[in-house]
């Protein structure tokens, strides 16, 4: 496969934030390759199939560049985090903290699992993620003994639906903050121990 020169790189990466805020104004219903290269200042579509195969092809593209966002921002806040009940509610806090950050991004992604689909291997990376996050977290003592599986959808469902919702609207920071708190006490009392009380977070 021939390597993209550095003018091609750019070009493309041009389309895909163009493609990522089209989508986050108008939705992927709307967003055609004219409105994108309109927004881009492409003078014609062309460019943009010189670069991609199809619609499905620059909506992958524009999924990659989103995960690649929201692990930049999300990723060091967890991985500060010590312990596993820490680390979970350091997701949560900072998957709602995103969307002030980043909200065009997150509307883009909101919009795009609704209504093109999302990758199913990006879905099952995720409830994997969980998964493995709450065995370890029930093998040392931390976490109750529930089926992983159907907690881990269940907070991925839930907390896309909270994430959605105040996109829509992006509050205060002040306000992101409390919500991202709430949602992760929530989840923590939910995971605890059923003979504990508050879970030691240290762990």
């Amino acid at each position: 496969m021939r390597a993209r020169t550095f003018t091609e790189s750019g070009r493309r990466a041009q389309i895909v934030t163009a493609a990522i805020e089209v989508i986050a104004e108008i939705g992927y219903a709307k967003a055609s390759f004219a409105r994108i290269a309109k927004h881009a200042g492409l003078s014609s579509t062309g460019m943009i199939s010189y670069h991609f195969a199809g619609k499905e092809d620059l909506f992958t593209a524009c999924v990659t560049e989103i995960e690649q966002v929201t692990g930049a921002f999300m990723q060091p806040r967890i991985d500060a985090a010590e312990g596993h009940v820490a680390q979970l509610r350091a997701y949560v806090e900072s998957n709602v903290a995103l969307v002030g950050e980043h909200s065009v991004e997150v509307r883009a992604l909101t919009d795009l699992v609704k209504n093109a689909g999302s990758p199913s291997g990006a879905v099952s990376a995720r409830l994997a993620l969980f998964e493995d996050h709450f065995r370890a977290g029930q093998a040392a003592g931390v976490f109750g003994p529930f089926d992983v599986r159907t907690v881990a959808i269940a907070l991925i469902c839930g907390l896309d639906a909270v994430v959605g919702t105040v996109s829509a609207a992006v509050p205060e920071p002040a306000e992101l903050a409390r919500v991202g708190r709430e949602l992760a006490d929530l989840y923590v009392r939910a995971t605890a121990p059923f003979s504990e009380g508050k879970p030691d977070e240290t762990r």
